[in-house]
């Protein structure tokens, strides 16, 4: 009988010595995890909705938005590439010159084929153990926006469930409908309707 070896723990720094492709490395937990580069649909979204966080983030002075491919270095062996993130203005000594180093105050990982078990759970508590304010999961397909908070018992817990069709779930509510606006106390008066998003 044979025993496989338990795979390498990988840092930061063997993630640097990859050799460049198109493809998205990231590290959790030190196990290493690739995805191919996504299609235009998941594209698309994810330049929607950066070009309203950049907006209303620039005109106001509040931060940074940057998106993938962008390095934040959790920790030595957390290592990933958020589709879109924000960090605050108080928080811009994270930001180094490749790399952001610690948690962004806002992540957003737009679902694919090959990342929607690894986005849904594996980052969700990644993002949960070090700290990230708010994560949203946003689902092509379905055309929602799940958004988690982090509550003051240190847990990312569902706040909201939201849905171009217009209807949506409160985590206080659970039915209410009529939503198709996005909202976050990160960035108050913000507004992003869904319809803009998923266009």
């Amino acid at each position: 009988m044979t025993t496989r070896s338990p795979s390498p723990t990988l840092t930061y720094e063997d993630l640097l010595r990859l050799p460049e492709d198109r493809l998205r490395h990231e590290l959790i937990d030190g196990e290493h995890h690739m995805s191919p580069a996504p299609d235009l649909r998941h594209q698309s979204i994810v330049l929607n909705l950066a070009a309203i966080l950049l907006a209303f983030v620039r005109a106001h002075g509040l931060g940074k938005v940057l998106t993938a491919p962008t390095d934040v270095v959790l920790s030595a062996h957390d290592v990933v590439e958020p589709d879109v993130l924000f960090v605050a203005a108080g928080r811009a000594d994270r930001l180094r010159e490749r790399y952001v180093a610690g948690a962004p105050d806002l992540v957003v990982e737009v679902l694919s084929p090959a990342s929607r078990g690894m986005d849904k759970i594996k980052k969700r508590r990644l993002y949960e153990t070090h700290g990230v304010p708010e994560y949203w999961i946003v689902d092509p397909v379905a055309a929602t926006i799940e958004v988690y908070r982090m509550t003051t018992g240190g847990h990312l817990a569902l706040q909201a469930s939201l849905s171009q069709a217009g209807n949506a779930t409160d985590a206080g509510h659970p039915g209410h409908a009529g939503e198709t606006t996005l909202e976050t106390p990160l960035l108050p008066g913000l507004r992003i309707s869904l319809r803009q998003v998923f266009e």
